[in-house]
């Protein structure tokens, strides 16, 4: 059976100061960023890795470069798995835009792929860039890594995993190089592991959706707000 595997990418500086950041080709990463990616190595020892995958934000290839060097490979870059595009959000990091934001991209999660980012994109062009992207990874190699982005990666792993609620996804918190395991194809995949978290977790669906702690955008306890990506 393949296996894929989604890494959301180390810390940026735009994390820090808890900012909606996903321009192109954004930030690089801190130095805490930097040792995340260089530990993801030996995180990922004993697991096949067959291909590194990165979008077109410069976070993820910073993130992926330590792995793919241990394994002899390069990191590809990917037209289509960088993060949720804020719109006129950009660059903001109060309460009013996080919420905004989060709201928006959980409402893809869901299904509603009409709803549209203010100024920016809405669900369907979202999964029409993501599962395209997967799709060719999976063509291409049987065990891919790939390095995406908080929000990102949440929404698509809501949506396009038969064996979780998506609620799974809001309700708990995907870390900088957080590692996410699914296994199966495009159009049938299962949820294997989540950072932290059993995958048959308990919580309600009804769960209000969290401004503060563990939304889908990465939001750090304490923290009113923080890069999604």
């Amino acid at each position: 059976m393949s296996r894929l595997i989604l890494v959301r990418h180390g810390q940026t500086p735009s994390n820090v100061l808890g900012l909606l950041d996903t321009g192109a080709p954004g930030p690089g990463l801190t130095d805490l960023g930097l040792a995340q990616a260089s530990a993801l190595r030996e995180q990922l020892r004993e697991t096949p890795v067959t291909a590194v995958y990165g979008s077109r934000l410069v976070r993820t290839r910073l993130t992926g470069g330590p792995l793919a060097a241990d394994r002899g490979h390069d990191v590809v870059e990917l037209p289509g798995v960088h993060e949720v595009e804020a719109g006129s959000l950009e660059m903001r990091g109060d309460e009013e835009a996080v919420r905004t934001y989060m709201t928006t991209a959980r409402s893809w999660g869901v299904g509603d792929l009409d709803a549209r980012m203010p100024d920016g994109p809405d669900g369907h062009d979202f999964f029409g860039r993501y599962d395209a992207d997967i799709e060719r990874v999976m063509r291409e190699t049987e065990h891919p890594v790939v390095f995406s982005h908080g929000a990102a990666i949440r929404i698509w792993v809501a949506a396009r995993a038969r064996n979780i609620d998506p609620s799974f996804t809001a309700v708990h918190h995907l870390p900088n190089t957080g590692v996410v395991v699914l296994e199966g194809s495009p159009g049938d995949w299962t949820l294997r592991t989540w950072p932290g978290v059993p995958i048959d977790d308990p919580d309600p669906i009804d769960r209000e959706f969290p401004l503060a702690g563990d939304g889908p955008a990465g939001i750090e306890p304490g923290r009113g707000a923080s890069d999604p990506s």
